[in-house]
């Protein structure tokens, strides 16, 4: 519960980043967010977004030492232990963050602009750029590609023991309820990987705005939505 109160409380500032925003958008019919609002809004997001990044790859592996090792669960997932993996992550998210929005805060743009989107995503900023892009496009997918491959290597690798230690069970009983803790955190993992890099790896070979706000919307607003 330590780890999930801690998930509810990111996604709700995760969501709380673009969707009244948005809303409010939709309400007054006007679009207009100043300079500085746009590059609080994307560090925020980032913030946010790696969080829960790093929150996913936590909580498989405390599925995996429930599992796994469930005698020597309050051994090893003891609170100093939560309390140190989650320090990490919000200083690795922090960071992450704040040097993406002072690559964004180098580069120079027109007076007015139009940005495709429900909010101030990075790669469409990136892309309205006037000044070379070059750094910031080669930072944008050597950190998507790191801040993927390393948590979600962490995942994988949980869930393969996970698998291997529940193929080892004599008891059914025991295999579907160990299955059963681990659907909801698979299907938030799939949805918000698949999505989320899809937007972004997606971006330079696609100029489909519109399919990539859709895919946006999903790891913005749905996959908060299903964590528990």
């Amino acid at each position: 519960y330590f780890l999930l109160s801690n998930l509810s409380f990111v996604d709700i500032c995760f969501t709380s980043t673009t969707i009244p925003k948005m809303l409010v958008n939709i309400q007054t019919q006007s679009q207009v967010i100043t300079y500085e609002g746009c590059i609080t809004q994307v560090y925020f997001f980032l913030l946010f977004v790696s969080l829960d990044d790093f929150f996913l790859t936590v909580m498989a592996y405390d599925r995996f030492v429930a599992i796994c090792h469930p005698l020597h669960y309050t051994v090893i997932m003891n609170p100093r232990l939560c309390g140190l993996l989650l320090l990490v992550s919000w200083v690795m998210s922090a960071l992450y963050s704040l040097l993406h929005s002072l690559m964004v805060l180098r580069l120079s743009f027109c007076t007015v602009l139009t940005i495709p989107h429900f909010f101030c995503e990075l790669n469409q900023m990136i892309q309205l750029a006037c000044s070379d892009t070059f750094s910031n496009n080669i930072m944008i997918y050597f950190s998507a590609g790191l801040l993927a491959a390393l948590p979600l290597t962490g995942i994988l690798y949980s869930y393969f023991k996970i698998v291997s230690c529940i193929c080892e069970m004599s008891s059914a009983q025991g295999k579907y309820k160990a299955f059963s803790t681990c659907v909801s955190h698979i299907s938030v993992v799939s949805l918000f990987y698949c999505t989320g890099l899809g937007v972004y790896l997606s971006s330079a070979s696609s100029h489909s705005t519109h399919s990539s706000a859709v895919a946006s919307v999903m790891y913005t607003v749905v996959t908060p939505m299903l964590n528990p």
